[in-house]
């Protein structure tokens, strides 16, 4: 399965990497492109965003994988994986878990890195947030205050 299932496939020659070079690195900013080679294998030119994405999403797909191989409920075995996890009710860590199983799906089957790694950082950030004890008190909605209005 390739990563770039969706992206548009771009091939260039090496030659136009002296030739060209501008065009060829613009349109690796936006999606990878394949390097041909008279004398090796070809190459790929990637951003290092794109490469960062990719090496990312392989971690998370790494740490599904181990924790189908654990025994216990799935909350638990993934919370073992990301510690962070245990900042959550149990209702939350068992939603935390799912999401990310189905994001990881979502983002293999369709190549978009960002889907799973968006839902691990936003896990991640309301464990953080609950941790330090935003949330607890109750919202005080601008709405319900009176308006003031400026002399």
């Amino acid at each position: 399965m390739s990563l770039a299932a969706n992206l548009p496939h771009v091939t260039r020659r090496s030659s136009d990497l002296s030739k060209h070079s501008a065009e060829v690195f613009a349109e690796a900013e936006n999606h990878s492109v394949t390097v041909t080679r008279r004398d090796g294998e070809s190459l790929v030119l990637m951003s290092q965003r794109e490469a960062d994405a990719r090496a990312e999403l392989l971690h998370i797909a790494a740490n599904l994988v181990t924790v189908t191989l654990e025994d216990g409920p799935l909350s638990e075995r993934m919370a073992s994986r990301y510690p962070w996890m245990y900042a959550l009710s149990t209702a939350e860590r068992e939603q935390c878990a799912t999401d990310l199983v189905e994001a990881a799906r979502a983002s293999f089957s369709t190549g978009q890195p960002h889907l799973a790694i968006t839902k691990l950082t936003s896990w991640r950030e309301t464990a953080t947030a609950i941790a330090a004890g935003l949330g607890t008190e109750p919202v005080a909605w601008l709405d319900d205050e009176p308006v003031v209005e400026r002399p």
